[in-house]
């Protein structure tokens, strides 16, 4: 299990074990800011860090992670999926922020969509981002073009979104 836990980082936790008491942190790193949220492809997890943006750490040995490649985004980042070579941040204030991971060593945004809230959460289903937008609801994303994303609809919800899958 791969945990985002705030100020003390990415925990690795090794849940094979049978019985709950053998569960066990068999590795951790400890981030620049806050860890928010985590996202695991291949080798490799995607961790949201706040102010500090996306953390892309090697996990091929889980008792010694490694950072490997970072990118700054613009606003605070609350939230993080993965699909195919592109991870999708929520990033606050900064709406949505498209990252080519295709080199985990060197990850780039390559495209972006300012929300009119503060993206926080997100999940990907097809071509479309659904993006929690705080304040202003829930938030639908054309994500055909990873490069160029759209808002293409959007539901003010009566409170605050922060969570969202889809089904």
């Amino acid at each position: 299990a791969y945990v985002a836990d705030k100020e003390s980082g990415l925990q690795i936790i090794d849940i094979s074990i049978s019985t709950y008491e053998g569960i066990k942190i068999v590795g951790s790193m400890i981030l620049f800011d806050c860890a928010s949220d985590v996202m695991v492809s291949d080798n490799y997890a995607y961790v949201t860090d706040a102010f500090s943006g996306l953390q892309v750490i090697d996990i091929s040995d889980p008792s010694n992670p490694e950072i490997v490649g970072s990118v700054d985004t613009p606003g605070y980042a609350w939230d993080v999926t993965v699909s195919g070579s592109y991870a999708y941040v929520a990033d606050g204030e900064s709406g949505l922020q498209v990252v080519d991971i295709s080199d985990p060593a060197n990850p780039e945004i390559v495209g972006s969509v300012d929300t009119p809230g503060h993206a926080v959460g997100i999940v990907i289903s097809g071509n479309y981002a659904y993006v929690a937008d705080k304040e202003s609801g829930l938030q639908v994303v054309d994500i055909s073009d990873p490069i160029n994303p759209e808002i293409v609809g959007s539901v003010d919800t009566p409170g605050k979104a922060f969570g969202v899958t889809v089904r």
